[in-house]
């Protein structure tokens, strides 16, 4: 039995995780589970999982989950500091985190300093401090399995293999829903056009960050720490059909590819297994339905965040983690339709020119970074 934390358990992959927990009850039992403002969604969750912490983020919720648990033996908290230390019970296993942004940094800190294995969903967690995350984990023996699809499947495409043959990572992408559409086509998209993901089923900030290809220059990023490759070797390829989920070239001039339906229940079932299969009939593919597999590069001038991405990595030092709040406070302003579509690369490549950097920042380095650029972020708006 693996006791599972889910930190993000109302969200999307939050939700999927526990699908997987409640199809192999005999497996995996949910220890922790936690959200942000859902309380009442939270609520329902404990009671049918019965994990032994709850935590609510908001402590406006804090009363209303206490009183719908009352009559259980659930102990209920909240806070900031309530979610960063609830990986660390002595009881859990894995740490599913699945929280949105940067919000999943300092918990996944903790778990890996408790010994936690952990199932990564936050790519944000390697985008702002990939150098100190990869390097605690050495040091504390700690596996970081990969959730994403993408990862997943570049995990999976190197499993046998050495290192040093792979020679590169093609990383593909769905396009999200303009990948048909002009550059001037784009100052007019709306809110409701960027969530209609044509493929997948995601948070919004994860579906608008797919939209911008954000998204993608995240994972470039998480790869190059998963995977320690140099970024120039991660080739990124938009994949409209979602089937082959990434692909590993190596030396010979092979290349690995793992295909699988677009249903993220499959790494994450395969992150809490690993490096066990569990049977799962309903997601086999019906190769008979598959008619084309096609690729294309993006378009860095029609998707300018993922240029940003590569210039954000390639500068190193802060400069990925104000890359990520900026974005964090542009995708919000979207959504918020204080800002349009095309003005999200806009604030982010200013705020990247105009933000503090720092060569070797230390953790407390980028806890400040992320709190003067969300500031200088927010002034942009006020400004524009």
């Amino acid at each position: 039995m693996k006791n599972i934390a889910v930190l993000g358990s109302t969200g999307s992959i939050g939700t999927q995780t526990l699908d997987i927990i409640e199809a192999h009850p005999d497996i995996f039992k949910a220890n922790v589970l936690t959200a942000n403002k859902n309380w009442e969604l939270l609520a329902k969750q404990a009671l049918k999982f019965r994990p032994s912490l709850v935590v609510i983020t908001d402590e406006s919720y804090y009363k209303n989950l206490k009183e719908a648990l009352k009559d259980t033996k659930i102990k209920v908290e909240c806070g900031t500091e309530s979610l960063a230390l609830a990986p660390t019970l002595e009881e859990v296993d894995i740490v599913v985190t699945a929280l949105v942004g940067y919000s999943g940094l300092i918990p996944t800190v903790n778990a890996i300093k408790r010994g936690k294995t952990i199932a990564l969903a936050n790519k944000e967690t390697l985008v702002v401090a990939g150098e100190i995350i990869t390097t605690l984990a050495k040091e504390n023996n700690v596996n970081i399995l990969p959730v994403d699809s993408e990862h997943s499947a570049i995990f999976q495409c190197l499993n046998g293999e050495e290192h040093k043959n792979m020679s590169k990572i093609l990383l593909t992408a769905s396009g999200g829903p303009f990948r048909s559409l002009s550059k001037e086509d784009l100052k007019h998209v709306t809110v409701k056009q960027a969530l209609n993901h044509p493929n997948w089923d995601m948070g919004a900030k994860v579906t608008i960050d797919s939209a911008s290809m954000m998204n993608k220059g995240f994972e470039m990023i998480e790869a190059k720490w998963l995977f320690n490759c140099n970024p120039d070797d991660i080739e990124i390829l938009v994949h409209p059909q979602s089937l082959v989920h990434s692909m590993v070239q190596f030396c010979d001039g092979s290349v690995k590819a793992q295909i699988g339906i677009p249903d993220m229940r499959i790494p994450i079932q395969y992150a809490l297994s690993y490096p066990e299969r569990l049977n799962s009939p309903q997601f086999i593919l019906d190769w008979s339905k598959v008619n084309q597999l096609t690729f294309e590069k993006p378009d860095m001038e029609k998707f300018p965040l993922l240029r940003l991405a590569f210039e954000a990595i390639h500068k190193g030092g802060n400069m990925p983690c104000i890359l990520n709040a900026a974005n964090e406070i542009a995708n919000k302003a979207f959504l918020d339709e204080k800002i349009s579509f095309t003005m999200m690369s806009s604030l982010v490549e200013a705020i990247m020119t105009s933000a503090h950097f720092i060569q070797n920042p230390s953790l407390e380095d980028l806890i400040e970074t992320n709190k003067e650029t969300r500031k200088l972020s927010q002034k942009w708006i006020e400004t524009h």
